[in-house]
């Protein structure tokens, strides 16, 4: 068993020693999650570290737009609830990047890509190419590429 899925096993025993409901149930997903992956395709895998840190990641995202829809639909209740939950999960993921983090590091990556050529649309798959690999885990797809349009715009 990897460490971090261990770990999340680890938490989940305690948090169901302590009775904490929230805790339990959102780390039970999250297991359930990972062991799906796990099954999914001709042979049953262990996960690595990184495979089970993007699962943890796919499942706060998806509390982060459940919490969101909720919102919106006037259910404030159960949108504080999947945020709660989201907060849960967020514990298991590296630190985000700071808006000042990511923009240094797209703003590095737009030089390198207009170095090599790159202009016009081609210049956001090349830089989001440099830039996916530094930013991995520690921002969001849809906030870098934001920030590529932004700078590439500008």
């Amino acid at each position: 068993m990897t460490t971090l899925k261990s770990k999340l096993q680890e938490d989940l025993n305690a948090a169901i020693k302590e009775r904490d409901e929230l805790r339990s149930s959102t780390l039970r997903l999250t297991l359930a999650a990972i062991t799906k992956e796990e099954v999914a395709g001709k042979e049953k895998r262990e996960l690595s570290d990184d495979e089970v840190q993007r699962v943890i990641t796919r499942e706060a995202k998806k509390r982060r737009e459940a919490a969101e829809a909720f919102a919106q639909g006037g259910r404030p209740e159960q949108s504080e609830r999947e945020k709660a939950e989201g907060e849960v999960l967020a514990q298991y993921l590296p630190k985000q990047l700071s808006d000042e983090e990511l923009n240094a590091i797209v703003a590095q990556a737009v030089e390198k890509a207009r170095a090599a050529g790159a202009e016009g649309p081609r210049a956001m798959g090349a830089v989001m190419k440099i830039v996916n690999p530094k930013v991995a885990g520690q921002a969001e797809g849809g906030r870098v590429a934001a920030v590529v349009k932004k700078l590439l715009a500008g």
